[in-house]
């Protein structure tokens, strides 16, 4: 039998924050409840085209939350024709519950995660509704951690590092993360970790071992620019380290790179790059590689090819043993037909 490939793209669309937080979910006319969905059509990125069905079929404008998407996979028969579905999910935040369905639905409710994953009775989706939900939760805890985070400058005596605080970068879920020391002054002006010429840098280290940077989250041991690029005092350290920390856990991720002594210090305690640096420690369930900042090899370029090899090392690392993600492992489980599926 022949089989045709489709391609796309839809949302969990929510309102609201924490235990309020509600999920929209389509009634299909006839039986079952969906997702907003619909086509890619030519030219259109999976992006662009999950807001384009989203305004279609519910006339809501929404963001879509940067770094979270999921792809399910799956057998539908359309006119006697098999046809395997690719559906790129995105998480979407809608300001208005004021949702207008299109004909092609019967109706619509705002609901729990529970009563969703209920409704919407396909149990080849439940792992990508678990993934989509937690992520979402976690959008809550960044919120807080940076808040207070932000605070910081007017809850301290004495305080002389930047007032502007950077946030860390990058999907809440990375399996890879990379501490560097503190921003610079481009970062503090920009908002941003590591886009100065230290951020180019790294970003050719990380091309040269074949990482893609939105896909690791990246931070500063201290996310506030000392002044004329100084090292941050120990009771600057001491008061940004529960933040560290709490990012820490936050993102869960399975390898951590550290540039410099300052993050090697905070992290693991020992400050010795020069010595140590290309080593790999294991500590509480996550694996650590100490390099070199790259302000180091911008002054001396040496430290460059040193940094794309010991870097190298976690990339060998995590190519010879991914931690399945829910995305991964659900598309091998989905081979079954669903039935009731149209686009």
């Amino acid at each position: 039998m022949m089989v045709e490939t489709q391609y796309s793209a839809g949302a969990f669309i929510f309102v609201g924050s924490g235990a309020s937080r509600k999920y929209l979910i389509l009634k299909r006319k006839g039986k079952g409840y969906d997702l907003p969905k619909g086509h890619i059509e030519k030219g259109e990125s999976s992006g662009v085209a999950a807001i384009r069905e989203i305004m279609e079929e519910t006339s809501l404008r929404v963001t879509l939350v940067p770094y979270f998407s999921s792809t399910a996979k799956y057998f539908y028969f359309e006119n006697k024709k098999r046809v395997l579905k690719f559906v790129k999910y995105f998480l979407a935040e809608s300001k208005s519950a004021g949702a207008k369905i299109s004909e092609e639905h019967a109706g619509f409710k705002w609901v729990s995660e529970q009563e969703f994953k209920k409704l919407l009775g396909y149990e080849d989706m439940l792992p990508l509704c678990d993934a989509a939900f937690s992520y979402a939760r976690k959008l809550d805890e960044i919120k807080s951690i940076n808040s207070e985070y932000s605070a910081l400058p007017e809850k301290s005596q004495g305080w002389e590092l930047s007032s502007r605080f950077v946030p860390g970068e990058g999907p809440l879920n990375a399996k890879l993360m990379i501490i560097g020391q503190a921003p610079g002054r481009v970062e503090d002006a920009k908002l941003k970790p590591f886009v100065g010429r230290s951020g180019k840098l790294l970003e050719a280290v990380l091309r040269r071992n074949k990482f893609r940077r939105d896909r690791i989250y990246i931070m500063s041991a201290v996310q506030f620019f000392p002044p004329e690029n100084r090292m941050p005092t120990d009771q600057e350290v001491e008061l940004c380290r529960p933040f560290l920390y709490r990012q820490l856990e936050l993102v869960d991720p399975r390898y951590v790179i550290l540039l410099g002594n300052l993050a090697n210090q905070v992290l693991l305690g020992d400050g010795a790059v020069e010595t140590n640096h290309g080593k790999i420690t294991e500590k509480g369930g996550r694996t650590y590689l100490t390099t070199f900042h790259p302000a180091a090899a911008l002054r001396f370029r040496d430290k460059f090819p040193i940094m794309v090899d010991d870097v190298s090392k976690v990339a060998k690392l995590m190519k010879a043993s991914p931690r399945p993600s829910p995305r991964q492992w659900r598309n091998k489980a989905i081979t079954h037909n669903r039935k009731g599926a149209k686009k």
